[in-house]
């Protein structure tokens, strides 16, 4: 039976919304609905071609992704060869390119088209009444290979065109990139699969849309600028910049970075600025290309060998060199982080001398296998600290050794430790450490630790760089002469804040668990640690296996605190806390009633609530043994919702979780005992 009109349209309507929302978001980057209404229309259209397969048509955004795997690409010959540029690699080789083009077409000055150089794949795609037919790779300049399937999963490449005048036959030809933080996402993805990463976003985007799976390039976050199109499609217009403004408008993603530049001048003006703003740039580029605008030019001046004489690239300097690791050093970060940093012989990157590059952590250098001797391969992306891409394993000399990671921190000869479920190595003296003493201290004086109001930033910052602190137990020894002596601080204010350091002396156990920064030990955890053992000492002096048998302190959190506690330094500063007059009750007044409809169980508390404040909540909720997270999963037993509770309260009710009102939650408090 045929189908109605309303289904067809029905249909259409769905993929045309898709569309519209696939191009707000991949091509004008300005997405208009949320993802999970676009999932909901996606849904609804797969479900209705599912039921009537008849619906199904060629450029469906369903049909992006479905095609089987091939055993090979068929090879395809270009109508028009795609021929690579001529490059310049300094101002003199510019100026004598723009010198040949004014004296062959007679002119002074002549107009050209700037746009940036993509360091990606170049492809060209062929459309027949607006549909997307075919797509290949440059290949050879003359034959390519046929990766349409591939090239229907990228959603920045339309499927069917929009706009008027479009010609039933033309090409167009651009670049199939992967933005720097997408490539960035998908390879610690792929780390915390333990999966092998991509070296840079163009080895990424080529492998990714040479996949023989389409439905692995599907997976790829791959994207695509246009950069120009074959005479069916520009031969109504006199200038290459009208083309890529009507390719714009026919929906296909041109970048905002082109510009047309007048003379010599104009062109190296347009390299500075671009190089300048390289490094903020969402994508890589390796360089700009110079074309003759007037397409009338172009025709005149032609072609030499294998390039057009109307176009220029103009390189940057090389990201990446050879050169040769002479140490692996350690730097401590501000979280007690070892990382390894190789110390290289100076190379040229870039246009800069670099002389170390990060080898951020044991294991990547294991994965790498980088010896001091080696030589290697590093690569230098804007102001980005130099990364060691690989290692030229064959150069590798009789000399060389293999990096061990030190037991024993450089800075302070505190000992290291490495969690099993993690890749860093860290320094176990938290309070201690010189190279943590900022984060350290900002940590013990935060709102929901000590809670020492004035010492802030700015404030640490001078106090630490003075040496007038290195503890936190320090901070009970200034005084007001030595606070008024610093930077934005009078006598009035450094009295109010020596009133805040007194009036934090008197707290709770479970604040200054949470405060001396423990690897893992968050407020919940330093709560349920307050609970269980009710002092600090008993706290200290438990084992490994006695803090497993506190509720959800499971083997990592309790080797971080039976660790912490093991290095003499972080005693000994506890020690010098209790002494300054820091105290606190006993914890253990009372038993939790493990048998109440709180104990044990997670919530989640979004929007405002008549009577409870978030936090005044949170500590109710956790005093009766219950657990409070940020964020809503199948693990969340309840959600509490207040006034304007958002998205919170909708994965809620998509998931089927309970929510609760604040009179539902203070009934649940009350059945458990709770104040």
């Amino acid at each position: 039976m045929a189908l109605s009109p309303a289904i067809h349209a029905q249909a259409a309507e769905l993929r045309a919304a898709i569309e519209q929302h696939n191009h707000n978001y991949y091509v004008l980057d300005n997405p208009a609905v949320p993802d999970a209404e676009y999932d909901r229309l996606f849904r609804e259209l797969q479900a209705l071609e599912l039921a009537h397969p008849e619906l199904v048509t060629l450029d469906s955004p369903t049909q992006r992704v479905g095609a089987s795997p091939l055993a090979e690409f068929a090879e395809v010959r270009h109508a028009t060869p795609m021929l690579s540029l001529n490059n310049a690699f300094d101002e003199e080789e510019v100026e004598a390119f723009d010198r040949r083009v004014r004296e062959a077409l007679g002119t002074d000055t002549v107009e050209y088209a700037t746009e940036p150089k993509f360091d990606g794949l170049a492809i060209s795609l062929v459309y027949e009444k607006g549909l997307l037919v075919s797509g290949a790779t440059r290949g050879d300049g003359s034959t390519g290979e046929d990766v349409t399937a591939n090239l229907r999963t990228v959603r920045a490449i339309p499927l069917r065109l929009r706009g008027e005048q479009i010609p039933a036959r033309f090409e167009v030809r651009g670049e199939v990139l992967m933005f720097k933080a997408d490539f960035e996402r998908m390879n610690e993805n792929q780390r915390q699969r333990e999966e092998k990463t991509f070296a840079n976003p163009r080895n990424a985007a080529a492998g990714s849309l040479r996949q023989l799976d389409p439905r692995i390039t599907a997976t790829r976050p791959l994207s695509f600028f246009a950069y120009g199109t074959d005479a069916a499609a520009s031969g109504k217009y006199t200038r290459h910049s009208e083309t890529l403004d009507v390719l714009a408008k026919w929906g296909f993603p041109v970048t905002k970075e082109r510009r047309v530049a007048s003379g010599l001048a104009g062109l190296l003006d347009y390299f500075r600025g671009i190089g300048e703003r390289r490094a903020q740039l969402p994508f890589d580029i390796d360089g700009v290309v110079y074309k003759v605008d007037l397409l009338a030019a172009q025709n005149t001046l032609g072609f030499v060998s294998r390039a057009p004489r109307f176009a220029l690239a103009h390189k940057f300097p090389a990201e990446e060199a050879l050169t040769v690791v002479e140490a692996i050093d350690i730097q401590v970060g501000r979280t007690g982080t070892l990382t390894p940093v190789a110390r290289l012989a100076p190379v040229s990157v870039g246009g800069v001398t670099v002389t170390n590059a990060t080898l951020h952590n044991e294991d990547e250098i294991r994965r790498k296998d980088v010896w001091v001797g080696d030589t290697v391969v590093v690569r230098r992306a804007g102001d980005v600290i130099p990364e060691v891409v690989r290692v030229i394993v064959e150069k590798r000399p009789p000399s060389a050794q293999p990096f061990v990671m030190p037991e024993k921190c450089p800075v302070c000869a505190s000992a290291t430790r490495k969690a099993e479920d993690e890749a860093a190595t860290r320094c176990s003296a938290g309070l201690y450490c010189p190279a943590q003493r900022k984060q350290a201290l900002l940590h013990f004086a935060s709102r929901r630790a000590l809670d020492i109001e004035g010492l802030g930033e700015k404030l640490v910052e001078q106090v630490v760089e003075r040496e007038l602190v290195r503890t936190p137990a320090d901070i009970y020894r200034l005084s007001v002469e030595t606070l008024a002596g610093l930077e934005r601080m009078a006598e009035k204010s450094a009295a109010n804040l020596l009133e805040a350091i007194e009036k934090s002396k008197q707290t709770t156990l479970a604040r200054f668990v949470y405060a001396l920064g423990i690897r893992n030990v968050g407020e919940s955890t330093a709560q349920d640690l307050a609970r269980y053992f009710g002092n600090i000492d008993a706290i200290a002096n438990a084992n490994a296996e006695g803090l497993q048998q506190v509720p959800d302190v499971g083997p990592v959190v309790a080797q971080s605190i039976a660790g912490f506690f093991a290095e003499p330094h972080n005693r000994a500063v506890v020690d010098e806390l209790m002494n300054a007059g820091v105290c606190f009750a006993e914890a253990a007044q009372r038993e939790v009633n493990t048998a109440g409809p709180v104990y044990g169980k997670t919530f989640v508390l979004t929007g405002a609530m008549p009577t409870l404040s978030r936090d005044e909540a949170t500590q109710r909720i956790r005093d009766c043994g219950g657990k409070v997270t940020g964020s809503v999963s199948k693990k969340t037993d309840y959600v509490v919702a207040g006034a304007d509770p958002g998205s919170k309260q909708e994965k809620a009710l998509e998931l089927g979780i309970a929510i609760l009102d604040e009179a539902g939650l203070l009934k649940l408090l009350q059945q458990s005992g709770g104040s």
